[in-house]
Parts: structure tokens; C-alpha cells; sequence
């Protein structure tokens, strides 16, 4: 029988080491890649051919659901399963919006993570408990139907940074704006949104399919 193959994305040394030994005792599991940032992705998916990807979050340079969006662009039969400290309202939908097929936490025990992986790559979905409560709340409030919203096009744009995760000075590098400037638009999206912090704007961005 082949083996199921792990790649993992972590910037965490320490962290990285100890999923990597977890893994590798592991009969039917191969890991193919262990890699600290997400750079040059596609060369190094190309080069490690994994059937699950363990993505930590919050990463220099290239964010995990930047680099999940780009995943399962290139590689929709890739599973990608995030992996964060905290369990953060706007990157748990920002991930799930991003092609993500599960979510733990980093202090999930050696036993879930193995549960989860192999949760995933047979097509399924994995939650911890407190991740798979704000779904379904999530889904038990979502409005019947779309507010209107009318947003202009660089709006959309910060927003959609927003939603990827990325701070505000990384936003205002990618579209060559004044940190100033962006935090103008934030708020503008605010007060349109009518919310009044980042988690809100993003889920209610991703609940009327804002960007």
C-alpha cells in the first residue's frame, strides 16, 4: 500500500522538529517536505508531491492562506489542514474561504493531528471542538440573505488583504500605498460594513461574498 505523503509548513523550528519525528513514526505516512516559510511554493510542491500539507498560519513573507489559496489553485487534490496558536474568528473563515479542508491548534495532541490528517486526505474535514463551535455558530447566525454593500474597487482590495490575513503595513507594500492610506480605506470599510474591528469586517465580508 503507498504511503500517505506530509509536507509540512511551519516557521516554528522547534515545532517543525517535533511534527516532523510525530510523522515520521508513523508506518503508512511519508514526509516528503519540511520547509520554514512558503516560499517558492510551487517549486517546492512540485518537488515533494504531498497528498496533506500542514500549514502553520502566520508565516514570513508569504502567509499560510495566501500560500493555501495558491495550493489549491495549482493543486485542487492537495489537502491543506492550518494550523495556528490561537483560534481566531476572521483567519478560521479566512482559511476555509482559502480552500482549507481543517484546522487545529498547535497544542492539538500528537493523536488528533494524526486523526486529522488522515480525516482529510480521505476527503473529509477536521475541526478541533472550540474550532468546529464558531462554524457552526457561524452558519446558525448567517443571515437569510446578502446585504447590500458598495464598495469601491481599492476597498475591495484592502479587504481582500484583510481577509488573507496580512497587517496592515504588509497591505499598504502589495499596493503601493502609505500605511496612512490604508488605514483611510480600513476605515471607510468600517463604517460601510458597519462593523467596527477586523474579525467583523472579515467574516462579514466572507458572509456576503465580498471578495
Amino acid at each position: 500500500m503507498s504511503k500517505l505523503r506530509i509536507v509540512i509548513f511551519e516557521d516554528n523550528t522547534d515545532l517543525r522538529d517535533s511534527m516532523s519525528m510525530i510523522l515520521d513514526a508513523v508506518d503508512d505516512f511519508e514526509l516528503t517536505g519540511s520547509y520554514s516559510n512558503a516560499q517558492r511554493l510551487v517549486s517546492r510542491i512540485e518537488q515533494s508531491k504531498p497528498d496533506v500539507i500542514l500549514m502553520d498560519i502566520n508565516m514570513p513573507g508569504k502567509s499560510g492562506i495566501e500560500a493555501t489559496k495558491e495550493i489549491r489553485s495549482h493543486y485542487p487534490h492537495i489537502k491543506v489542514l492550518m494550523q495556528t496558536v490561537f483560534d481566531e474568528d476572521d483567519k478560521v473563515f479566512a482559511s476555509l474561504c482559502a480552500g482549507a479542508s481543517g484546522y487545529i491548534l498547535k497544542n492539538t495532541t500528537a493523536e488528533k493531528m494524526l486523526q486529522a490528517i488522515r480525516e482529510v486526505a480521505s476527503g473529509g474535514v477536521f475541526f478541533t471542538p472550540s474550532i468546529a463551535s464558531k462554524v457552526m455558530n457561524d452558519f446558525q447566525t448567517r443571515q437569510s440573505h446578502s446585504e447590500f454593500i458598495m464598495l469601491t474597487e481599492r476597498e475591495k482590495e484592502v479587504l481582500h488583504y484583510m481577509v488573507e490575513g496580512l497587517q496592515y503595513k504588509t497591505i499598504a507594500d502589495k499596493i503601493f500605498l502609505s500605511y496612512e492610506g490604508v488605514h483611510s480605506h480600513v476605515k471607510k470599510i468600517y463604517e460601510k460594513l458597519h462593523v467596527n474591528s477586523k474579525s467583523e469586517a472579515v467574516v462579514k465580508a466572507i458572509r456576503n461574498k465580498l471578495v
